[in-house]
């Protein structure tokens, strides 16, 4: 089979696969009566036309025997005016005959039913021979096929004696035939369209409510379930199918359970992350940099009241140092919780965030802030808040990118977040913890959190962007 017929194949396929089953089953009724019907017309037909055929030239030789017997006596005594009767009543008796006369041994007529004169070129189109019983030809007419007899009188030595059988009432018996054949098809059709149209029903209405179920099923909703119709093969699936939405549901439960257990304990973890950030982020403002500033006051001291420069240019240098470190650790406290966020909110505290971005690397950030006048959850705040602190650190430190740029909008009751670079980019489809997209992880874990979703778009050298969209709750 070659790619076209295979085409078409498919093609003719498809077309069958469409129709419903219904139409399949009434269509496969209905063409199997017609083919039925039409099969047993033309079988009849061909019988009927054949046995007739037979009973037609067997009439034609018994009348003609007939006609010869009975004319015998009238040649002999010349008795014209009888033998012209008796091949009227012969015509008249029977229904068939078309015309019937006898002639001589020399082919002159004696008698005939031709009220209008007689057909000359009749008489050669049959001949008989004296040692033959009788001579039967079939003769094309205008009004059809004649099955033309001759049989000889008295031996031929009276004449012959020739009967045409017409085939006009063969085929007004066949018409009629198929006529009745015709309508019994049609009849037996509709019938038979009837009681399939009435099968498929009842088949085919358990069959349509199981497809319902099952299209509600894979909507997850399991409460659906199928009403047992017969204690057969379609009430075996349909007890099969409840009892596997039972256990659907069952599974969707313990999934829902095992979700909620699952959310409850990252959400545990992440609170335990935030309040342990905050932990350490005041540790580190109240008792590390206050140390550190007695350290500075300390050293700026020991260099004024030493007069040697050695001495003074070593506490300078660890001045300087610890100076170094206290702006470090100012750095990390506000890493780890700025309490910007908590104060003044999302907007503020991306823009600190971004500032300080900007002044520790060689990267242009852009940000854009709409609709966020109005505070968020705290929960959102923080994780978006966490998601963008994440993303940028992966564009820092992975995307040798040039520019960034950052947009977070309020789009009625969700919050869409888009941030992208103009970096080396990579295989969303080959994510790995061992690779650099270990954030995307953690980024991904957050937004589910908050059943937001995150669609990543990167390719090699073309850089990469993330769209991050999280619902907000009702007010």
């Amino acid at each position: 089979m070659n790619i076209r017929e295979k085409a078409n194949s498919n093609r003719l396929w498809a077309i069958a696969g469409g129709v419903n089953i219904r139409t399949k089953i009434l269509g496969i009724v209905l063409a199997l009566v017609l083919l039925l019907g039409a099969a047993v017309t033309l079988q009849v037909r061909a019988t009927v036309s054949k046995t007739m055929n037979i009973q037609l030239e067997e009439q034609s030789v018994s009348t003609s025997r007939d006609l010869a017997a009975r004319a015998t006596d009238m040649i002999l005594i010349n008795d014209m005016y009888s033998l012209h009767q008796l091949l009227l009543d012969t015509e008249a008796n029977n229904s068939n005959v078309r015309y019937a006369f006898i002639v001589t041994p020399d082919n002159q007529v004696l008698a005939h039913t031709f009220g209008d004169g007689f057909p000359q070129d009749l008489i050669a189109a049959n001949t008989v021979e004296t040692t033959e019983h009788h001579r039967t030809v079939i003769l094309e007419t205008d009004e059809g096929k004649v099955w033309d007899t001759a049989v000889p009188i008295f031996d031929g030595q009276a004449g012959v004696a020739r009967v045409g059988i017409s085939d006009q009432q063969l085929h007004q018996t066949v018409e009629n035939i198929t006529t009745q054949l015709l309508i019994t098809t049609l009849l037996v059709s509709a019938i038979g369209i009837t009681t399939a149209a009435l099968l498929t029903w009842v088949l085919t209405r358990p069959i349509l409510q199981l497809v319902r179920a099952t299209q509600a099923v894979g909507r997850g909703d399991f409460s659906h379930r199928v009403n047992r119709w017969a204690n057969d093969e379609i009430g075996d699936l349909a007890d099969s199918f409840n009892n596997m939405t039972v256990q659907l549901a069952h599974a969707a439960e313990e999934h829902a359970e095992r979700e909620q257990l699952r959310v409850r304990y990252v959400n545990g973890v992440i609170a335990a992350q935030e309040d342990e950030r905050k932990r350490i982020a005041r540790e580190l403002h109240d008792s590390t940099s206050q140390t550190l500033t007695s350290l500075l006051i300390g050293l700026r001291a020991l260099g004024d009241v030493c007069p040697q420069p050695e001495i003074h240019a070593r506490a300078d240098e660890l001045r300087s140092i610890a100076a170094r470190t206290l702006d470090d650790v100012h750095m990390l406290a506000l890493q780890l919780r700025p309490s910007v966020l908590d104060d003044l909110g999302l907007p503020e505290a991306l823009e600190r965030h971004m500032a300080d971005c900007r002044r520790h690397y060689p990267i242009n950030i852009d940000l854009a802030v709409n609709g966020l006048e109005e505070r968020l959850p705290p929960n959102i705040e923080t994780a978006l808040y966490r998601i963008t602190q994440e993303a940028l650190t992966n564009i820092f430190r992975h995307a040798d990118a040039e520019t960034a740029s950052v947009i977070v909008e309020r789009r009625g009751n969700k919050v869409i977040t888009i941030i992208d670079d103009d970096g080396k980019g990579f295989d969303p489809h080959h994510m790995s913890n061992n690779n650099g997209h270990l954030g995307l992880y953690g980024i991904r874990e957050r937004i589910e959190l908050l059943s937001g979703t995150l669609v990543i778009e990167s390719s090699e050298g073309h850089g990469t962007s993330l769209f991050i969209e999280i619902p907000l709750p009702p007010e």
